[in-house]
């Protein structure tokens, strides 16, 4: 079993557009692959934990479901965000030849690395972005299988490469899929309005799922976190899979989980859509179409005369 290898095949054989948007700390490829085309634009991430390696093939049965039932827009997917962590959690040390820090990971827990979480430096990717960094409940400042913030933001290739390539993208929305409770992330201290605009959407995917939306008081420096602080959009956080589920999961999970969420680009896609439009309507009535964004709170690249596009 190695994960890496099959989103790799997965990669080569699609033909659609696709990119190579950077690379792990061990030089393996971050793949990102379109699905769809035009407006709205999303991001979808995968795999950003090592131990959440199972979320990978959720990304691959969403590529296939969405070119059937046809998502609104296009969505760049970004398979798996964290191959090092991937291949740590599924292989153990042997994912780590020729690593800097294999003395390291050769020492943590006797090199039990089941519940990795974080990359080949033992940096937590999804705690490594410019979003009220280093402040969360559970940030540490040591190297280790999670929570680790780095030395930095965006310290890490990793989340460097998929926060150059959002910039590149300026999406509509985001959406991250981890590893499990089976619930929705959706805010961080967005204002009034922004706020609204966003449980809005996040409902459209909380029926899709059957998910709840829920608030994750004391998490920082996220991916989603990012996406609402910075750039403005709705972004989501969806944990699949029941908490009866162990970690790492595995195979056994599949069915649950693409039962609940195999439908959430579909669903988010168009509730994106959807708020769009209804922006519209109201600029049309009010007869102004000058300074507010699509979605009234920072949509991050559609102000002034995207009223009279579609």
């Amino acid at each position: 079993m190695n994960i890496y290898r099959e989103i790799t095949n997965f990669f080569n054989g699609i033909k659609t557009e696709k990119r190579i948007i950077g690379s792990s700390l061990q030089k393996r490829n971050l793949y990102a692959i379109k699905l769809g085309e035009g407006s709205p634009t999303g991001i979808a991430v995968y795999g950003i934990h090592g131990r959440e390696w199972l979320t990978a093939r959720l990304a691959k049965a969403h590529f296939r479901d969405g070119n059937k039932q046809g998502v609104v827009g296009s969505i760049w997917l970004v398979p798996l965000a964290n191959p090092d962590g991937a291949l740590l959690s599924q292989k153990g040390l042997t994912a780590a030849k020729g690593c800097p820090y294999f003395r390291y990971l050769s020492a943590y827990s006797n090199g039990e690395l089941r519940l990795w979480k974080a990359n080949a430096r033992g940096v937590d990717l999804n705690v490594n972005f410019d979003a009220e960094w280093g402040t969360g409940k559970r940030n540490v400042r040591r190297r280790g299988a999670e929570n680790y913030i780095g030395e930095r933001p965006f310290s890490e290739p990793e989340s460097l490469a998929l926060k150059r390539f959002t910039e590149e993208i300026s999406p509509d929305y985001t959406v991250s899929f981890h590893t499990k409770g089976e619930e929705i992330y959706w805010h961080f201290g967005q204002g009034a309005l922004q706020s609204a605009r966003d449980y809005r959407i996040g409902q459209a995917l909380s029926m899709a799922t059957g998910y709840p939306l829920r608030l994750a008081r004391g998490s920082v420096g996220g991916y989603k976190d990012w996406c609402i602080s910075t750039l403005k959009i709705p972004s989501y956080t969806v944990e699949v899979g029941s908490d009866a589920f162990t970690h790492p999961l595995r195979g056994a999970a599949f069915w649950n989980i693409n039962q609940h969420c195999g439908g959430a680009l579909v669903a988010l896609s168009a509730a994106v859509q959807n708020e769009k439009d209804d922006k519209r309507r109201k600029i049309y009535a009010s007869g102004d179409c000058s300074g507010e964004t699509w979605l009234e709170a920072g949509g991050s690249a559609h102000r002034g005369g995207d009223c009279l596009r579609g």
